[in-house]
């Protein structure tokens, strides 16, 4: 059953990993990158701190310190080499079928995927700790495009992607009540119910700048796709 799934695994990848595309290549290389969402953390920190004490502000960044540090650290410093799986990109079986960009292979091994359980992780986090629906499908779909770009790589099966996924959701779930139940203790007012604040007490016009942002990352993404498209 295991080698069944391996192998629905392994074709799945060929499936969804590349293209014949040098734009589309370029693209995925800037989803890839954590640099290219600095703007969007900024944009995220921004409506912590306009939305709560400096020491809120405090404790929620160190759960979110936290949090990466659970989900990098089971998934690359437990998972990946207890369970020795190659990348694809470092398979002998795959590397000559499946598309890597600029020789982009990463580390040796890849169960599980840090870059999943990382997005997801911190995604989910703030998708709980703001409840405003549009913040939390742009979040989600930062989370699916960088997930995404991992396969499209080669530098990850699918079966990698979804247990980093399931371990990120988990984590962000795990923090986000711990950092309530401190918060509570820390800091027992109650959050602001009208119309203009979330449920959770954010000022929902603190929230423009994350969704002024999102467009602007995916221009910049746009631009150093036609960029690496044409040049030689």
């Amino acid at each position: 059953m295991i080698e069944q799934i391996v192998q629905w695994d392994k074709e799945l990848l060929v499936t969804l990993n590349g293209s014949s595309s040098l734009f589309l290549d370029g693209i995925m290389m800037a989803i890839t990158e954590t640099p290219t969402w600095v703007p969007l953390f900024v944009c995220l920190l921004y409506a912590i701190i306009r939305n709560n004490t400096w020491r809120n502000s405090l404790l929620i960044i160190i759960m979110v310190a936290l949090l990466v540090t659970l989900t990098d650290m089971f998934a690359s410093g437990f998972c990946k080499p207890y369970f020795h799986r190659l990348r694809p990109s470092q398979s002998p079986d795959l590397a000559e079928v499946i598309d890597l960009v600029n020789g982009y292979r990463c580390g040796l091994y890849g169960f599980i995927s840090s870059h999943a359980s990382n997005t997801f992780g911190v995604s989910v986090f703030f998708m709980l700790l703001f409840r405003c629906k549009i913040v939390s499908l742009l979040l989600l779909l930062y989370a699916c495009l960088a997930s995404y770009s991992r396969i499209y790589l080669g530098v990850h099966y699918p079966l990698d992607i979804l247990a980093g996924t399931l371990w990120g959701v988990f984590c962000g779930v795990i923090v986000y009540k711990l950092y309530r139940w401190i918060s509570m203790r820390i800091n027992p007012s109650t959050p602001i119910y009208t119309s203009a604040y979330t449920t959770t007490g954010y000022k929902r016009t603190d929230f423009i700048p994350i969704l002024c942002v999102f467009p602007v990352i995916l221009i910049y993404v746009i631009i150093r796709g036609a960029i690496f498209a044409f040049t030689p």
